[in-house]
């Protein structure tokens, strides 16, 4: 299932009008589609001790695993920054994890527009293989 990337935009602005950023001040909201039509929003989470910091892609995940969804087709994620922002390594990993096919939408300050494949983002993720048995 689609929907309209400005449906998601709108989502993602208004999760990011939430985000707790007291440290770096730099706000951040993500709008994650469910397979199933759902949308699930994310902001991040600061904490004074930086390496606990919930990232906005991480949070709508949580909050889609949660309900029950573990398969995504679009995100639309928006940043402070003038430009557009990619989602960082750890964020990679993880929508890698329930979304390989995922097409992804930033959009910056400034109105410029750039988009991904999680393909494009992430061309060799990691992936569980259990050890061989000897």
């Amino acid at each position: 299932m689609t929907v309209d990337w400005n449906e998601l935009a709108a989502a993602a602005r208004d999760a990011q009008s939430k985000a707790y950023a007291p440290y770096s001040r730099f706000h951040v909201g993500c709008a994650l589609l469910g397979e199933s039509g759902v949308i699930y929003k994310g902001c991040n989470v600061e904490n004074a001790s930086y390496g606990v910091t919930m990232c906005a892609e991480r949070g709508a995940i949580s909050c889609a695993v949660v309900a029950g969804e573990q398969r995504f087709t679009q995100l639309v994620l928006v940043t402070d920054a003038e430009a557009p922002e990619s989602p960082c390594g750890a964020c990679r990993q993880v929508l890698n994890e329930f979304a390989p096919d995922l097409s992804i939408l930033s959009l910056g300050v400034d109105g410029t527009e750039q988009r991904w494949t999680m393909t494009d983002l992430l061309p060799a993720p990691f992936e569980f293989r259990p050890p061989v048995e000897t």
